[in-house]
């Protein structure tokens, strides 16, 4: 029978077999659906009543095969019938032999191809073939016997005196894979296949014999545990003897590493790794991370991106649109895209905004990646003390992850996205390493385009990121990090300019939260600035805002409560109904100043304030005595005025017995600490006052560092700190000369309003706070201290 071969039409129809392999002598039915009753090519019109049954390889979607989604070998089969049920042709087949396929044709929703017979290779003699049928019949008792019901099966088998025949009858029973049993189908050669066959057969025995070993011991030994572990080993063994592993996800990896963009060193790494998670058993630990890792490898950007033209027009709208004010940041932030433009790269920057709490800084970071036509992605640095945090843990650790750094990137999916590294400032140390350290790297554009992340363990390009990072103070960045970024800093904003922020931002937001409108809420301008000047106290607009919801909250009580009571003007005088009594305290001026009394000026994380320096004697030995919470700075800026005016307003102070007078001076608000030397001018003038009996006028403010050679010196938050001394009723400032140019950017209408005059030593303050004229003293010349010195050799 082997040898007979039937002649085979030019042409002929290929049934497609999805889940399994029909081989010669076997029996199969194939269901075809969304075939039309016109198109059933495998009764009507084939006299032959041949067809090919052919397997595939991994497009199961009968309505998309390709000529590419068949094996070569398939099995010539007799179609015993037909019939077309509910738009679904159901076909029973009988494998006849083993053909060749070529020149397959698609016609309508099926296949067509042309046949050629391919005979099998008999390359036994009698005795090999007796050997190899009684090898095969006694391994099909010993596997049957660990069944029930199988009698007949073997039955069958013993009847069929070829090898041939009978591998084709046991082949479908094996525990292999479809690949396996197409394998076995296209080999020609009755010993190759013989063989093959027997070592399956082998394999399943051993396979069912340990399965029955691992059953009894379970029945000796029941304890929970006990069991557990047998199981496991169980499947460990399955998994080895038969080799079957999770083929198709492994495949998708593959698929998806040479697909992917990563560099030949990185993909090498890859599929090392791929190989690891082949040799894994399914239930084992090492699994889910391995396939977590390869996960993270094909899902990061690793693709240049191409450069979008920067337009400086377009750029400028959106931060015109967004931010209100901050004109001198904008306009810093334009000229650093300006560059980025003619210098046609594709590298990142590096910016830090450092200002005041509620200013804008992360929404900038969001505009700039708007206007760059960028991702945006933001990574919150507030209170991490651990350096994995920045750089990832190692894989080794249970629960590893990888750093923010490379969690951010993945989530953006391109390379130059727009970074913001949020609260750059409150990054701490702790026993498990500095973050600031290993953002050094990061920030780095000589290193950055190969970072590396502990968990990742392959370098990565991070050179076209442009990284924003925020603080509201640089004392706590480290130099090293500072040194890396371009530092742009945002003032705090006016009370005009929060106002217009107030009304065109952030009301409509407020609205939008609360289900309002602007016919049911109206809050009149008046209501605005009462919020702004006496209940809130803060640099941005963050409060701001949530007053107004405050205020949005008690007006929708009144909308539920009686609709036909809208519109709802809020007025000034209304403002307290909403908010109650929250207001916050502001230092104003008074009406006059008693000697030694002076007005400064202070900066705080909130904005600028105004303080007063009071100071006082009584009979006593020549005491100072500094109280109000001050720093040591402070202290020191005192004993340094002190020591200015005993030595240059003798002239006016001759009539003050220092040694037989204690000096006390203090600064109100004893809960609040202080500190710095910008209040050494303030000091100053206090104790001259004091001393000289002459009051200095309440609308005068002042601020500045003194040396002990009476100079005046810069110091820092002088836009804020003249915002305060406005708001307090000020109208005259007293600033380092240096320090003038500062407020180039205050707002006009301040301007106006105020008088700034620059000093560069105390007898310019002295004469315009005290109307006193204090002649410049030379400096004495240093004494000789080499004259009459013994030299010893």
């Amino acid at each position: 029978m082997m040898n007979e071969m039937i002649t085979i039409p030019e042409e002929l129809p290929l049934v497609p077999m999805k889940g399994s392999i029909l081989f010669p002598e076997g029996l199969s039915t194939v269901r075809i659906s969304g075939l039309a009753e016109d198109e059933n090519h495998f009764a009507d019109g084939n006299p032959s009543g041949l067809a090919v049954a052919v397997s595939l390889k991994k497009n199961f979607d009968l309505s998309d095969l390709e000529k590419g989604d068949f094996y070569s070998v398939g099995t010539l089969a007799f179609i015993q019938s037909s019939e077309y049920r509910n738009d679904e042709l159901k076909i029973n087949l009988r494998g006849v032999q083993r053909v060749k396929i070529s020149h397959v044709e698609k016609r309508s929703r099926l296949h067509f191809a042309r046949v050629e017979n391919l005979p099998d290779i008999d390359d036994m003699d009698v005795p090999g073939k007796e050997s190899m049928l009684n090898s095969m019949k006694e391994l099909a008792r010993e596997i049957a016997g660990f069944f029930e019901g199988t009698e007949s099966a073997v039955k069958q088998l013993e009847a069929i005196y070829h090898p041939g025949p009978l591998m084709y009858g046991i082949i479908p029973y094996l525990s292999i894979s479809r690949s396996e049993k197409q394998a076995l189908l296209e080999i020609s050669s009755l010993k190759e296949r013989g063989l093959k066959v027997i070592d399956a057969m082998i394999a399943q025995r051993e396979s069912l014999k340990l399965q029955a070993e691992i059953a009894g011991r379970m029945t000796e030994k029941a304890s929970k545990n006990y069991r557990e572990n047998v199981l496991r080993e169980q499947l460990k063994v399955i998994q080895a003897e038969l080799s079957e592993s999770s083929e198709e996800d492994e495949e998708g990896y593959k698929e998806r590493i040479e697909n992917s963009a990563m560099p030949d060193d990185v993909r090498k790494t890859a599929l090392k790794e791929l190989q690891k998670l082949e040799e894994q058993p399914p239930n084992s630990p090492e699994t889910r991370i391995i396939q977590n890792y390869l996960d993270l490898l094909v899902e990061l950007p690793w693709e240049s991106e191409e450069t979008i033209e920067i337009d400086l027009t377009r750029a400028r709208t959106i931060l015109d649109d967004q931010h209100f004010g901050l004109e001198k940041v904008k306009k810093r932030i334009i000229q650093h895209l300006a560059v980025m433009k003619l210098k046609n790269e594709k590298k990142g920057s590096i910016l830090l905004l450092v200002g005041p709490p509620g200013t804008g800084k992360t929404s900038l970071g969001k505009s700039i990646a708007e206007s760059l036509g960028r991702k945006y992605v933001r990574a919150s640095l507030g209170g991490l003390r651990d350096e994995a945090e920045i750089r990832g843990h190692r894989r080794t650790y249970i629960g590893a992850l990888p750093g923010r750094i490379i969690q951010g990137m993945k989530k953006a999916g391109t390379r130059n996205p727009v970074f913001v590294l949020d609260e750059i400032d409150k990054l701490t140390q702790s026993f498990s390493g500095d973050p600031s350290a290993a953002l050094l790297e990061v920030l780095d554009p000589e290193q950055n385009s190969s970072f590396s992340d502990h968990y990742l363990e392959v370098p990565y390009d991070l050179s076209d990121v442009f990284f924003v990072a925020t603080a509201n103070s640089l004392e706590t960045i480290p130099l090293p990090l500072l040194d890396r970024m371009e530092v742009i800093t945002l003032s705090g904003y006016t009370n005009p300019e929060k106002f217009h922020i107030a009304r065109n931002h952030l009301l409509p937001s407020v609205l939008e939260d609360h289900g309002l409108t602007g016919e049911q809420m109206v809050l009149e301008d008046s209501a605005v600035n009462e919020i702004i000047e006496n209940y809130t106290r803060e640099a941005g607009v963050r409060g701001l805002k949530r007053k107004i919801a405050e205020v949005a909250r008690g007006v929708s009580e009144k909308v539920v409560a009686d609709p036909s009571a809208v519109p709802i003007r809020v007025r000034q005088e209304d403002i307290e109904e909403y908010l109650d009594n929250q207001k916050v305290r502001h230092e104003m001026i008074g009406e006059i100043n008693p000697p030694g009394v002076v007005t400064g000026m202070a900066w705080t994380a909130v904005g600028g304030e105004i303080l007063f320096v009071e100071s006082t004697n009584m009979p006593g030995s020549g005491g100072l005595t500094i109280t109000g919470q001050l720093g040591d700075v402070m202290k020191e800026s005192a004993r340094i005025s002190l020591s200015l005016i005993r030595s240059r307003l003798t002239m006016f102070t001759s009539h003050f017995a220092f040694k037989e007078q204690d000096i006390h001076i203090h600064v109100p608000s004893g809960a609040v600490p202080k500190d710095g030397p910008s209040a050494g001018v303030t000091l100053m003038t206090s104790l001259a006052s004091l001393i000289t009996g002459i009051p200095v006028s309440p609308k005068l403010a002042m601020t500045g560092e003194v040396t002990l050679r009476g100079a005046v010196m810069p110091v820092g938050g002088v836009k804020e700190k003249v915002l305060a001394a406005h708001r307090a009723g000020i109208r005259k400032v007293l600033l380092p000369m240096d320090n003038v140019k500062d407020l180039k950017d205050l707002p006009e209408e301040i301007q106006g309003d105020l008088k700034v005059v620059g000093v560069e030593n105390i007898q310019q303050v002295l004469k315009e706070a005290l109307s006193l004229d204090v002649p410049d003293l030379p400096v004495p010349e240093a004494p000789d201290f080499h004259t009459n010195t013994t030299h010893n050799r």
